[in-house]
């Protein structure tokens, strides 16, 4: 892989060398719709500063809270988001879909 992974892993490498706290969240799994595949990852510093994408903005906000608590204490998360067909087709989406996202503190 390579290209923006590449950038990400680069920028937290990078954010590290300057003494931040950083974490690093990464798509494990995905259901149905899901704006990026798995693999994906978003790194964030302890300020909230970001590089990469988990979602396209849709879940990205909540990610990046739980990221921010992973570099406090120190754990990790696994992390569920979805939507049935149902609810989708309720607010107008075309299909639902699940993705989990798995945020860890860099050291």
């Amino acid at each position: 892989m390579s290209g923006a992974h590449d950038d990400v892993l680069e920028t937290a490498a990078a954010w590290l060398a300057d003494g931040k706290g950083v974490a690093l969240a990464t798509v494990v799994t995905t259901w149905g719709s899901s704006p990026r595949p798995a693999g994906s990852q978003l790194a964030v510093d302890e300020a909230g500063a970001m590089v990469g994408s988990v979602s396209g903005g849709c879940i990205e906000g909540a990610v990046v809270t739980e990221a921010i608590g992973a570099i406090g204490d120190g754990k990790p998360r696994l992390l569920d988001f979805g939507v049935s067909d149902e609810q989708a087709w309720e607010v107008g989406l075309a299909c639902g879909g699940k993705v989990q996202v798995y945020v860890e503190k860099m050291e």
